[in-house]
C-alpha cells in the first residue's frame, strides 16, 4: 500500500498477506456503494491509485468488515502521494521523522526534501469521527446466545488474591450463565479456601511453575467449552460483557471477538475503540476464541514465557491463518494494571523499559517476535522507533513534553543504549534459532 507505513507501523498485523496470499484491504471497486460515499475521497493525491488505496485504508480503519475481492499486491505510487498520505493520517511529527530517516538512508534528499515541502499544506484528517455504523447491533438477536454453548473463561492468576476476588464476583453477576471458570493459581502461599465463597462452576489448578503461557494452555487443554474467553485477574466487567462477546461472533460470522480493555495508566484509549472493526491485536485479557482457532494455530508459544508479546504473536497466526478478528467495543473491560504480583512478579511487565543499566531493552521476546515475523529491517524500524520514547517512565505516556526529552535523553546515553539493544539482539537470535515452543492443540 503505502510504503511509508513501514516507518510509522514497522511490525503491523495488517502489513503481512494473509495465508490465501491477500492483504486485508479490499479493492475499492469491491466496496459496496454505502461505504464510498461515507469515506472522503481525497483529490489531493496526484495518482488515481494513491486515492483508491486510500479510500481503502479509510474503510478498513473506519469499521468496514465486508468480504469482497482484497488487494493481493501493490504498486509503487509518487512520493508525494507517501507525504501527502502521512500528513492526513498521522501526527505532524512523523513527517518530520521520515524524511529525516530517508535522508539519512541515502535517498535523495532534494527528491525528498521537495515531496515533503510540497504537502506541507495538508491537514490531519478527522475521519476516526464518523465511523463507519452498525444500524443492526442493537436490535439483533443472537441464535448462538439463545444456543447457550458452554463458555470456558480461563484465568491464570498470581498473588493477586484482592483483585481476583472482584473478578470472580463480576462473573457471578453475568446474565449469560452456562460458562465454567478455569483459574490457573501459582500464588505463594496458594489459598484453596479462597475459592469456598463463590457460587461459580470453578475448576482451580495449582502450577507450581510460575508461568503465564504454560498456565493458559494448560487450561484451554482441559476446557470444555466451545468457545474460549480469556480473562485477567486484575479487570473489572459488566454483567453482559460474556453475552457482548457471543454476540460478535454470530453477528460477524467470525471467530473471535476482541473486546476493548481501558486503563486508567499509560497511553489514552484509542478512538477506534469506540466502534467495530477488524481488529488489529489479540489482548488475551478480554478475547473470546472459538476453540476450533487453537486446533488451526497450535497453543500459546513459550518462548514468551515471563516476557512480554505472547498474545501480540499468537494474535498474528490467528491473523495470518484468515481468522476473523472484530474489535468488539461492547465486551469492554477496565484493566487495573495493579502494582502487584502477574507480571510484575515472574518477570517483565514492560517490553521496552528497564531499570537496570546493562538490561536488554527491549525484551529479547519482543524481538524474537518482531524479526521472526517482520524480518531484521523492519525489526530495526520498529527499534527506532520505541527505544527513545521508553526512557520515559509508563506512567508519562502521555506526556508529549515528557517524551520529547526522552528522545534527547536517549541520544545523550546512545552507547549505554546500543549496548542494552545489542544485550537484546544476541538474546532473540538464541530464541529465533531454537524456534518456537508451540504445542499443537487436538
Amino acid at each position: 500500500m503505502f510504503i511509508f507505513l513501514k516507518y510509522v507501523q514497522p511490525t503491523h498485523y495488517f502489513s503481512r498477506k494473509r495465508k490465501d496470499g491477500t492483504f486485508i484491504f479490499p479493492k475499492k471497486e469491491a466496496l459496496p456503494k454505502e461505504i464510498i460515499e461515507q469515506v472522503l475521497t481525497d483529490n489531493r493525491y496526484s495518482s488515481t491509485l494513491a486515492t483508491n488505496y486510500d479510500i481503502s485504508w479509510q474503510a478498513v480503519n473506519m469499521g468496514y468488515v465486508g468480504k469482497g475481492e482484497n488487494y493481493a499486491h501493490f504498486k509503487k505510487i509518487p512520493l508525494e502521494d507517501e507525504y501527502v498520505f502521512l500528513r492526513t493520517y498521522f501526527n505532524p511529527v512523523w513527517s518530520i521523522y521520515v524524511v529525516l530517516i530517508r535522508i539519512l538512508t541515502f535517498k535523495n534528499p532534494f527528491k525528498e526534501i521537495s515531496a515533503w515541502l510540497g504537502s506541507r499544506n495538508v491537514k490531519r484528517s478527522t475521519y476516526l469521527q464518523n465511523p463507519i455504523p452498525c444500524p443492526d447491533w442493537p436490535s439483533y438477536k443472537s441464535v448462538l446466545v439463545e444456543k447457550t454453548p458452554l463458555v470456558s473463561i480461563i484465568i491464570p492468576t498470581l498473588n493477586r488474591y484482592r483483585y481476583l476476588k472482584d473478578v470472580l464476583e463480576d462473573l457471578e453477576k453475568q446474565t449469560y450463565t452456562n460458562f465454567e471458570v478455569i483459574v490457573v493459581d501459582q500464588s505463594e502461599p496458594f489459598k484453596k479456601q479462597f475459592y469456598d465463597d463463590f457460587s461459580l462452576n470453578l475448576n482451580v489448578i495449582y502450577q507450581e511453575e510460575k508461568a503465564l503461557w504454560l498456565a493458559r494452555n494448560t487450561a484451554v487443554e482441559i476446557s470444555k467449552g466451545s468457545y474460549i474467553l480469556l480473562f485477567d485477574d486484575d479487570s473489572r466487567v459488566g454483567p453482559d460483557w460474556i453475552i457482548a462477546h457471543l454476540k460478535c461472533i454470530d453477528f460477524f460470522n467470525a471467530e473471535i471477538s476482541s473486546g476493548v480493555s481501558i486503563s486508567t495508566l499509560g497511553a489514552e484509549v484509542p478512538k477506534n475503540y469506540s466502534f467495530f472493526r477488524i481488529s488489529d491485536q489479540i489482548d488475551t485479557g478480554n478475547v473470546l476464541l472459538k476453540k476450533e482457532v487453537f486446533k488451526t494455530t497450535g497453543l500459546f508459544d513459550r518462548q514468551f514465557e515471563k516476557q512480554r508479546m505472547g498474545d501480540g504473536e499468537f494474535g498474528l497466526r490467528c491473523f495470518l491463518e484468515g481468522f476473523r478478528n472484530i474489535s468488539n467495543p461492547f465486551a469492554e473491560r477496565l484493566h487495573l494494571k495493579v502494582g502487584s504480583g502477574g507480571l510484575r512478579q515472574m518477570g517483565s511487565w514492560d517490553a521496552f523499559r528497564t531499570n537496570k543499566l546493562f538490561a536488554p531493552r527491549p525484551i529479547p521476546s519482543v524481538l524474537y517476535f518482531y524479526r521472526r515475523y517482520f524480518g531484521n529491517k523492519r525489526a530495526m524500524l520498529a527499534l527506532l522507533k520505541s527505544v527513545p520514547p521508553s526512557i520515559i517512565p509508563y506512567r508519562f505516556k502521555r506526556n508529549k513534553i515528557l517524551l520529547l526529552l526522552g528522545i534527547f535523553i536517549s541520544i545523550v546515553l546512545l552507547p549505554f543504549i546500543a549496548i542494552q539493544v545489542w544485550i537484546s539482539w544476541r538474546r532473540a537470535t538464541k530464541k529465533i534459532n531454537q524456534g518456537p515452543l508451540i504445542r499443537a492443540f487436538n
